[in-house]
């Protein structure tokens, strides 16, 4: 299979845009650029200097951390722009569509619905929210107008992986046809391997992945799709000149290093820890219903009177998340995973929300 063939005729055909840094590298006397000479902030950063398309180092890192090489990887603002780039080059407006699990990330259909694709929705199933597995090949199988299938493992907000075996039977039905796009946001928290090593094997199999949350840097916005390098080659053709910006660049390269291992192995086991802690607060409280514990770094619950929870909670200083404009959502709320000192600060205000109602 050609992946070019499941890409817009257009992308295919436009020649990229050849910024000055790409053309030249950036040392020497640089009067390529248009940029000013000297910087007004001392900083190692030469903010006066564009950055480096794709940085070298960083794309090393990345590739060591991810384990596949730096030719499959494109570096970009967040997940949210990896999503946005492979709608814009698979997906042509008013002919082609996405598909999706609701309750799903939101930017899936954001993406579609501003590039003029439609999208096909399978729901999760009421009662668990567990995926329609056979509702989605059959989807595959009716509709020739989807180019791009989003799954996510864990889900947000749901917290669910992959079940074993489904990733394997969606590539098998969508080999010619479409691409399978895998959002591993938070995969370091769960115990499921990767699906990176996947990539090598079949060329229309995307991951993307995030320093944002196992990495506690989603201030960074710094995310990499996970590609053949046919399907990077299609994304460079419209993705920015300069997508990350210097002092993100460096930042990246210093929470990556080696000696930083350690600080973020031992963020993930307080945070599973904290997990612990905040579903043993929640089990045998009168007002939830149903928890989604799930493996990630948050928990779905369905309660009594969201909405009322959701307010009681923030006048407390204890801010959770509500989905009161999602029908599958409406009585459910998220907690995400905090500190100690977060935790008992919540535990404290659901007391109290226990006692007044």
């Amino acid at each position: 299979m050609n992946v070019e063939q499941l890409a817009r005729p257009e992308i295919v055909a436009m020649k990229p845009y050849s910024s000055a840094r790409r053309e030249a590298p950036g040392e020497g006397v640089l009067l390529n650029a248009n940029e000013a000479p000297w910087p007004l902030l001392d900083i190692e950063d030469r903010l006066n200097r564009y950055p480096d398309p794709q940085p070298e180092r960083l794309l090393e890192r990345l590739a060591r951390l991810y384990g596949t090489e730096e030719r499959f990887l494109l570096v970009t603002r967040g997940s949210d722009e990896g999503i946005d780039l492979l709608t814009r080059v698979f997906c042509r407006a008013g002919q082609d569509a996405i598909l999706q699990c609701p309750p799903a990330f939101g930017m899936y259909r954001i993406a579609a619905q501003a590039q003029g694709a439609d999208v096909v929705s399978v729901p999760r199933r009421d009662d668990d929210f567990s995926l329609d597995q056979d509702g989605v090949l059959d989807a595959l199988d009716a509709d020739a107008r989807i180019k791009l299938v989003f799954l996510t493992s864990p889900s947000n907000p749901t917290g669910d992986v992959l079940p074993p075996g489904f990733l394997e039977s969606v590539l098998e039905r969508t080999h010619g046809r479409a691409l399978v796009v895998l959002d591993e946001a938070y995969a370091e928290f769960c115990g499921q391997p990767s699906a990176v090593p996947l990539v090598k094997e079949h060329e229309h199999l995307v991951v993307l992945r995030t320093l944002s949350k196992a990495w506690a840097a989603a201030g960074l916005r710094c995310g990499t799709v996970i590609a053949r390098p046919a399907v990077v080659s299609l994304l460079r053709r419209v993705i920015a000149p300069y997508p990350l910006p210097s002092p993100v660049v460096s930042i990246a390269l210093a929470m990556l290093e080696d000696d930083r291992l350690k600080d973020q192995r031992d963020l993930l086991r307080q945070l599973r820890d904290n997990k612990k802690q905040l579903l043993g607060m929640l089990r045998d409280r009168p007002f939830v219903k149903q928890i989604f514990a799930g493996e990630a770094n948050f928990v779905l619950l369905r309660v009594d009177d969201p909405g009322g929870l959701l307010d009681f909670c923030a006048a407390r200083g204890v801010i959770l998340r509500g989905f009161a404009s999602d029908p599958a959502l409406r009585d459910c709320i998220r907690i995400s995973v905090g500190s100690s000192s977060d935790m008992a600060q919540l535990a404290q205000a659901l007391k109290e929300w226990e006692s007044k109602t």
